[in-house]
């Protein structure tokens, strides 16, 4: 990923930061961009890397953060959409979900991602090529009805991903984009759910974890490293010829719903 120039939402923790860290090793320019802006610009102090404090439903924000990046790096090669929120422990069925939980998860993560992408697509068509890999999830390809808004929202992505993809190769764009597709990772955000869902069903914790492993068919929960050695592919040139598709990093879960 030499000469890419990659700015990384959501990247002071979790997911975010195993692509960080896996794109500064290839090579790349990377620029993590987040809310939480201590622990976001000590990630970024540790990988020399640079930091934007942003909020991915901030559309006046966006447009500075490209602007920033492309004034002290150039333009845009790389987006991942990464910045999101995670599904709640209790169950939320089509009937018991509310409309604020809803708007909430659909601003951030939907509404997110279409600024992400609207935003760095001119950057990316002055630098004469770009790759968005946009982070679904297991769950916009099997039914979620005990997480519905959050199944809802990243099924979106994904159609909105193939949307861009086209958009931008009928165009004649030389501007590629993709979807990852992670099952359960073992991250931060992760572990706090599996501790909600032991709360709230009054098990232990090790219960929980037990109850969502056996959803797992390799019997294993996924890492970081997973997910960025998938980025790492969707943002580097060897993937030139791929754009509207999607990577599962799952463990087989898809295959038995």
């Amino acid at each position: 990923m030499h000469g890419e120039v990659c700015l990384v939402t959501g990247g002071a923790m979790g997911l975010g930061e195993a692509i960080a860290r896996a794109f500064v090793v290839e090579g790349g320019r990377v620029i993590i961009a987040d809310r939480e802006t201590e622990k976001g610009r000590e990630v970024a102090d540790s990988l020399d890397a640079g930091f934007s404090e942003l909020d991915v439903t901030d559309e006046n924000r966006w447009q500075d953060v490209v602007a920033e990046i492309e004034a002290q790096e150039g333009p845009i090669t790389v987006l991942v959409n990464n910045a999101g929120i995670g599904a709640p422990a209790e169950q939320e069925s089509p009937e018991n979900t509310t409309l604020d939980h809803w708007r909430t998860v659909f601003q951030i993560n939907v509404e997110g991602t279409f600024l992400g992408c609207r935003s760095v697509i001119p950057s990316m068509r002055r630098a004469g090529r770009g790759s968005i890999i946009n982070m679904s999830s297991i769950a916009a390809l099997v039914p979620t009805p005990f997480i519905t808004a959050y199944g809802a929202s990243k099924a979106a992505v994904y159609q909105f991903s193939r949307s861009v993809a086209l958009h931008c190769a009928m165009n004649g764009d030389p501007i590629r984009c993709n979807t990852i597709h992670p099952g359960q990772i073992r991250t931060p955000m992760h572990d706090d759910l599996i501790e909600r869902t032991a709360r709230f069903n009054s098990i232990p914790i090790k219960d929980a974890e037990d109850a969502f492993l056996a959803r797992i068919p390799t019997g294993n929960f996924g890492t970081p490293a997973d997910i960025a050695a998938a980025a790492v592919y969707l943002g580097s040139r060897e993937s030139a010829h791929m754009t509207g598709q999607r990577i599962v990093v799952d463990g087989g879960m898809e295959l038995t719903n």
